[in-house]
């Protein structure tokens, strides 16, 4: 089956009360157009993951969600809101965690909240508090008064995470949140988004990790050059590739004659951007046998067999013509 490209497959629930609503949404710089008229919306209390590749557009996407870029074309309410002429509203109603440290190294963690803090107007007490209460959520109240560039790469990564939650946003973007941090940290990590998620926040989650939006995403949209590909449930979406694929390498004078051959035997079959047989079956398990079988009764040398069952990657795969993370 050939990769579907740019087709689009997608499948929105029936949200009620979406807190997002992005309708044709374009970004171009110059003659390069980074976001390609993508439309998708976000219940309230839905963990929503934007998957994709370096460059697919996912980081431009919130960054014109989360004010920080304007954008060319089509429209973004958030909670009601018009993005285009309502933005400093929408700005106290969402948090941002960027994929870039936005903490001061020589600041303690204390100060650097309460820097945070004091920018969304909270002062006193209140402020006191709530930065307490960050602390404590990201694990950091033993560590509160060391200036933040002692931390592990976790901890300044949870300390991030901290700031972008110190007014309580209705709306959490999460850019890459989990890079460069050690396992341990991203478990943590993930255990307190799923906490927020839990007390009704919706967020917004990039990542290029499949794994990631497998654990904690409602729903995925897949990215790829600055286009949504395909919006739905994760089991939703390893439903389009039915059973897995199979990805075989044979002589290049034997290409041609082995996807005729597969493709006669209803298993359909095409060439795969990186000159391998991309043969789609819908029991990978008991094909790669036959096809092994077949090469051998037909005198078409194997040179490589790799089998792939369903998952975010075999998705993208499908959808692209190419891995995940190429």
């Amino acid at each position: 089956m050939q990769a579907v490209g740019t087709t689009r497959i997608i499948r929105e629930m029936s949200i009620e009360q979406p807190v997002i609503e992005v309708s044709n949404l374009v970004k171009r710089y110059g003659d390069r157009t980074v976001v390609a008229g993508i439309t998708f919306s976000v219940g309230e209390g839905e963990i929503f993951g934007l998957l994709g590749p370096n460059g697919a557009g996912k980081s431009t996407t919130i960054s014109i969600l989360s004010t920080l870029l304007d954008f060319d074309e089509g429209t973004v309410k958030i909670a009601g809101l018009d993005l285009a002429t309502e933005k400093e509203a929408v700005k106290g109603l969402i948090g941002l965690v960027p994929q870039d440290l936005a903490i001061y190294p020589s600041l303690s963690a204390r100060d650097n909240l309460s820097f945070i803090g004091r920018i969304y107007g909270l002062s006193g007490r209140r402020l006191a508090g709530r930065v307490d209460e960050v602390l404590e959520l990201a694990g950091l109240s033993d560590r509160a008064g060391e200036p933040a560039g002692n931390f592990s790469g976790g901890m300044k990564r949870r300390l991030n995470i901290g700031a972008g939650l110190m007014h309580k946003p209705r709306v959490l973007f999460l850019d890459e949140p989990t890079v460069g941090v050690d396992p341990q940290s991203r478990n943590f990590i993930f255990d307190h988004i799923e906490k927020l998620n839990e007390e009704g926040m919706a967020i917004v989650y990039t990542t290029h990790y499949m794994e990631e939006a497998e654990r904690l995403c409602d729903r995925v949209a897949i990215m790829d050059g600055g286009r949504v590909l395909a919006i739905d449930t994760v089991p939703g979406l390893v439903g389009l590739v039915k059973g897995g694929i199979i990805l075989l390498g044979v002589p290049g004078e034997s290409a041609e004659t082995a996807r005729k051959l597969f493709q006669s035997l209803d298993m359909r079959s095409a060439m795969a951007p990186d000159g391998r047989l991309k043969i789609e079956t819908d029991r990978v398990d008991e094909a790669v046998p036959k096809v092994i079988a077949l090469c051998k009764e037909r005198n078409i040398p194997i040179l490589s067999l790799e089998m792939l069952k369903p998952d975010l990657e075999t998705v993208f795969l499908n959808l692209t013509g190419r891995r995940l993370r190429d």
